[in-house]
């Protein structure tokens, strides 16, 4: 039965029988053996390994004989706070943000595509009116383009764009997206699912962006505009900024990660929404409402139908054309 100090009346019964406030002894001597190997744990935390059983082995390996619940109650507030440090041209993270801006007049949400190196810090952003999986692309393709190389690893969250599902031991990536990392050489990565902190240096990018760029920038006559200002604005102050975690301008520590950047394939990969249609025997294929037509010799047969997110589009035999 509850007291009327708000504690249980057996707890108030042994704090009067004590005559004092509770020790802290045993607090401190629980603690007591985690102590000498705190500088272990932190050492695993800042490699990425967070699981406190495998952490607990290790310990244990090296002597110590306290008790796992310990363990995890230190791991446990350091989980969101850990940084990774990795070497030049090894990660590339990448995320969407939003926001709700007028671009011609008109209210419109901007999805921006960030992606941002984990070593130097520098980053990408691409403007769009959506974030499905060509934009995805696209916005990748831009920004190896705009770094002049390749990382050999892209970190993603989990969209539909990337991963199809997580199973036991492995990811399931979408297909397309597979076919984007053959093309430019990188290893897809995904987090795991719930976990967004494992990309956590773009997190903080995108909130950097809202807060400087959709600050100092209000409105945009499209979404051609708002991407120029972007760029511009990119060179002008992201990349000129003295980064607060590595303590390095950005531009400065970026010269020594382009250098080891993978080198951009000799074609770039087509982002194109990609479609099979049936050519009507007029000799035309509708394509979003719209008729064109094609050579009479494909009457009656399937082609894979190009759109490029400019619009522009082409015609190939086969369902499966490549452009």
């Amino acid at each position: 039965m509850p007291s009327c100090l708000g504690g249980h009346t057996t707890t108030v019964r042994r704090a009067l029988k004590r005559g004092r406030p509770p020790s802290r002894t045993r607090r401190r001597e629980r603690y007591a053996k985690l102590k000498p190997y705190v500088a272990t744990v932190d050492k695993l935390l800042r490699a990425g390994v967070f699981n406190a059983v495998v952490i607990f082995r290790e310990l244990q390996a090296l002597g110590c004989d306290g008790k796992i619940r310990v363990l995890r109650a230190y791991v446990e507030p350091r989980r969101a706070t850990v940084r990774f440090e990795t070497e030049p041209a090894r990660q590339l993270q990448h995320d969407w943000g939003d926001v709700i801006v007028p671009v011609g007049g008109k209210a419109r949400r901007v999805h921006g595509a960030v992606r941002v190196l984990g070593y130097s810090r520098r980053f990408h952003v691409m403007a769009a009116p959506c974030c499905d999986a060509e934009h995805t692309y696209e916005s990748l393709a831009r920004a190896f383009a705009g770094f002049g190389g390749v990382t050999r690893q892209v970190w993603v969250d989990n969209p539909k764009s990337a991963v199809t599902a997580h199973v036991p031991g492995a990811v399931r990536f979408n297909e397309r997206f597979k076919q984007l990392a053959r093309h430019d050489g990188f290893m897809p990565k995904a987090c795991r699912p719930y976990r967004p902190r494992t990309k956590g240096k773009v997190e903080r990018v995108v909130g950097y962006v809202k807060q400087h760029f959709f600050q100092r920038y209000r409105s945009f006559e499209s979404f051609a505009h708002l991407n120029q200002l972007l760029e511009a604005w990119l060179l002008e102050e992201a990349d000129r900024r003295l980064h607060g975690t590595v303590k390095e301008v950005v531009a400065v520590r970026f010269q020594r990660e382009q250098t080891t950047l993978l080198p951009l394939p000799v074609h770039r990969f087509d982002t194109s929404y990609v479609e099979t249609r049936q050519v009507g025997w007029d000799a035309c294929v509708n394509v979003r409402g719209n008729r064109y037509s094609v050579p009479s010799a494909y009457c009656g047969q399937m082609v894979t139908v190009h759109v490029s997110l400019d619009n522009a589009l082409a015609v190939y035999a086969g369902e499966r054309g490549t452009a």
